[in-house]
């Protein structure tokens, strides 16, 4: 089951989020994730924009992980995709499957064209050590990413989730990136005190790699 990690754009607070996901045990290993991840995630996309079989099995683990993948472009780094899940899949087909889902299937955007890879950006997000917080604001800031599970104004479980880095990307501090993921999820009445304190959240964490187009092209020649 897939999720939508972060927004498009400062400021921008409303995009929807309906998925329910399982919650994976604590107890994987860390450093997991390299380079070597990226580069794959390129020769998946590579081969699917130009109709090309799919590239070999990849030399890295295959244990199975929560994971997800992120697209950027440009010096900027706007955000193209960004797609994932909280099951854990083994590492070759899950990087497969949402090194493509994340640039061609993110709703929010347009499908990643051939012109676009030359200037594109790939993170791959290995996710680890999920815990129960005690309460919405139990997470440290660019520590922790967060999911929440809360009731809607229709009486509807919803879910959401911000991966490590978002908040402190936009600049939030936890009560803005609460508020943000509410809205993400779907939440459209007014945010009260009572509201937030009802959230189910989990914090978890991300170990993180990523690669240039540049950084690809070097190591693949």
């Amino acid at each position: 089951m897939s999720s939508v990690c972060c927004g498009t754009k400062k400021q921008k607070l409303n995009n929807s989020y309906s998925n329910n996901v399982d919650r994976p045990l604590n107890g994987y290993k860390e450093t997991v994730a390299i380079p070597d991840m990226c580069y794959f995630c390129f020769d998946v996309l590579y081969c699917q924009l130009h109709s090309m079989d799919p590239p070999q099995t990849p030399n890295f683990t295959n244990e199975a992980y929560p994971l997800f993948v992120t697209w950027k472009i440009g010096k900027d780094h706007r955000l193209r995709g960004c797609i994932g899940t909280f099951n854990a899949m083994h590492l070759h087909s899950g990087l497969r499957e949402y090194a493509i889902t994340s640039a061609l299937k993110d709703s929010r955007f347009a499908p990643i064209t051939r012109e676009e890879v030359p200037r594109l950006t790939v993170s791959v997000s290995i996710l680890q050590h999920f815990e129960e917080a005690e309460h919405y604001l139990d997470w440290k800031l660019g520590k922790h990413g967060i999911r929440i599970e809360f009731i809607s104004e229709r009486g509807s479980k919803r879910t959401a989730t911000y991966l490590p880095q978002v908040a402190t990307e936009q600049g939030w501090d936890q009560v803005q990136t609460i508020d943000s993921l509410l809205r993400k999820g779907g939440y459209k009445a007014n945010i009260t005190a009572d509201m937030r304190r009802s959230i189910k959240l989990t914090r978890y964490q991300s170990e993180e790699v990523s690669a240039t187009y540049n950084d690809y092209i070097t190591q693949r020649c």
